[in-house]
């Protein structure tokens, strides 16, 4: 049933769940899901689009979906909902600066923020291997951006009810739902694809050496690229399965540690991955 409150803000009420839901629908617009595969005579690029600002794209879609939660707990006209919606917006913009610092890892390393030029870096070697500092401080990043546990403060039922959508019902409260697991699947595509070698396996470009020089492995470069998907698909199980396991392993944190671990531990520790990235870089040489 569709109630709304009689001194909510009708408009921005109704308004605020599909705000909220559209950036998670179009942030992995840019992400590349496989190679560039021969379908029914034509060469095929399985991804959306491939802009030369892939990364910045991501980023700033990724940031749209606060001003959905915080409308929603502002339109509500209730302390719950608003107290709620505060403590998600600065949630989200404060741990946000980490992983902005975090991508930028990718990018010094693959010279480039085009998404599929940053996937195809890694053939070789993965970035994880390289900074793996920076790909964990970005996937609790990604915990805190999509309001998972240990970070779902948000949400607490002992303080706040059910946070900023206490007072929505019926389809727009599935949307907030349907908002926050499509984003659980969208950020881990781009973890992947940034630091998990998108749709390679590990030391890609070898193992196609063995397989050129192995006859009786021929086929195999020729199946690899229809692989993609599968492989991404995969990897991105298994972080949907950490993403489940931390929320049944560890119990929720109090709301001032939860800010302080985002300023003075998750912000200081991708600055220097940054700082240690682009040393690693003039030092090797580019």
């Amino acid at each position: 049933e569709e109630l709304i409150p009689a001194r909510a803000d009708k408009l921005i009420f109704i308004l605020a769940p599909v705000v909220t839901v559209f950036p998670a629908l179009i942030i992995t617009a840019t992400t590349p899901i496989g190679g560039t595969v021969n379908l029914f005579g034509r060469q095929v690029t399985l991804q959306l689009t491939d802009i030369n600002v892939g990364v910045l794209y991501v980023m700033a879609v990724t940031s749209i979906s606060v001003y959905g939660i915080t409308l929603a707990g502002w339109s509500s006209n209730n302390k719950y909902a608003m107290l709620g919606g505060l403590r998600s917006t600065a949630q989200m913009i404060s741990y946000e600066i980490a992983m902005g610092f975090c991508f930028i890892v990718p990018v010094m390393l693959a010279g480039s923020m085009s998404m599929r030029t940053i996937v195809d870096a890694q053939k070789d070697i993965w970035y994880i291997l390289l900074q793996p500092g920076a790909a964990i401080i970005l996937f609790i990043s990604m915990l805190a951006e999509t309001n998972r546990a240990p970070f779902d403060m948000p949400e607490a039922e002992q303080e706040l009810t059910a946070g900023y959508h206490t007072e929505y019902s019926g389809m727009k409260f599935a949307l907030f739902f349907m908002a926050e697991y499509i984003k659980i699947i969208a950020v881990s595509i781009i973890f992947t694809d940034l630091f998990l070698g998108g749709y390679y396996l590990p030391f890609q470009s070898t193992i196609e050496s063995f397989a050129a020089g192995a006859p009786w492995l021929s086929w195999f470069n020729v199946v690899l690229p229809y692989l993609g998907p599968l492989i991404l698909f995969i990897k991105v199980a298994l972080l949907l399965f950490i993403f489940i396991w931390i929320r049944a392993t560890l119990p929720r944190i109090r709301y001032d540690r939860l800010m302080s671990f985002g300023w003075k531990v998750t912000f200081p520790l991708a600055l220097l991955s940054v700082l240690v990235t682009a040393a690693a870089i003039l030092l090797v040489g580019g």
